[in-house]
């Protein structure tokens, strides 16, 4: 594996390798990895020739700084997995290699509702932030495919909806949430728990389990309230659960029977927001 901390000698080198002659796959991430993200690079590797792996953590996208502070930091770690999984290429720049004139007034983007919901509404400005980083990279990388998790689900449909405002031919391939054996999806905030919290944790799996199993057309709002008990017995601070369109997210009360249905949780267990989904009904 290559490490490139400057762009310009990463689009040298994939230029020098061929980047025409190979299609290339790339995996953008903010370091702390699990199974879930070499889950995303073993795909990338099974359709390109080459992977490029990220690791970037990107202030422009915390509205809490505090947050931003805390954020898991495991470099040492993370390149020895990504060697031993046989990545080719890591990417690894600084907050001035992606933001040279620094991070205050950038680009805006018309991202419509996504905005405004669900994410949008308990971080303001993180899908913004999103945005401008994930159009920084892509333009460094120039990728044939790129690979995010289901497990952020809003934001996997605003970087498609980034990909429109670019007129982007990049293939963007969502994967299936990777979750431990007891169902807590697999996240690099995981490690910030304690014993207790982390004990606590799989409540989100209990409680998106239950609306799954309870899904029935009409009325939502029962699946939501018993949803929250499941949560606020675990101790859990909701900010959300809600039952959305899969295809829009657009925020559902009642069920018609043929729209395909994702639920959305998002709660604090201690100090450590959690998010996680679950698709109801698939076409």
């Amino acid at each position: 594996m290559i490490v490139f901390k400057k762009a310009s000698d990463l689009k040298k080198h994939l230029e020098a390798i061929g980047k025409k002659h190979n299609k290339i796959g790339f995996a953008p991430t903010m370091g702390a990895l699990h199974q879930g993200h070499l889950s995303l690079l073993a795909e990338s590797k099974k359709a390109t020739g080459i992977t490029v792996c990220s690791i970037f953590v990107n202030p422009t996208q915390f509205n809490d700084p505090r947050d931003f502070q805390k954020y898991p930091i495991t470099i040492e770690k993370d390149i020895y997995l990504l060697e031993k999984n046989d990545v080719d290429i890591l990417f690894l720049p600084s907050v001035p290699e992606i933001y040279p004139n620094g991070t205050t007034n950038l680009e805006h983007y018309n991202l419509g509702y996504l905005e405004n919901i669900l994410e949008g509404q308990y971080r303001p400005g993180h899908f913004q932030g999103v945005c401008q980083v994930m159009r920084r990279l892509l333009e460094i990388v120039e990728p044939d495919h790129l690979f995010m998790g289901q497990k952020d689900y809003q934001q996997c449909m605003v970087v498609k909806k980034l990909l429109e405002i670019m007129e982007s031919k990049i293939i963007f391939h969502h994967s299936p949430t990777l979750r431990e054996d007891d169902g807590l999806a697999m996240s690099s905030r995981n490690v910030r728990l304690n014993e207790e919290e982390r004990k606590n944790a799989i409540a989100i799996f209990k409680a998106l389990t239950f609306i799954q199993k309870n899904i029935h057309t009409g009325s939502l709002m029962n699946n939501i309230t018993e949803a929250k008990n499941i949560l606020l017995k675990s101790d859990f601070k909701i900010d959300y659960v809600e039952i959305a369109n899969a295809e829009t997210l657009q925020i559902l009360q009642q069920w018609d029977g043929k729209q395909n249905l994702v639920a959305l949780v998002a709660a604090f267990q201690g100090q450590v927001r959690l998010i996680d989904n679950m698709l109801l009904r698939e076409s």
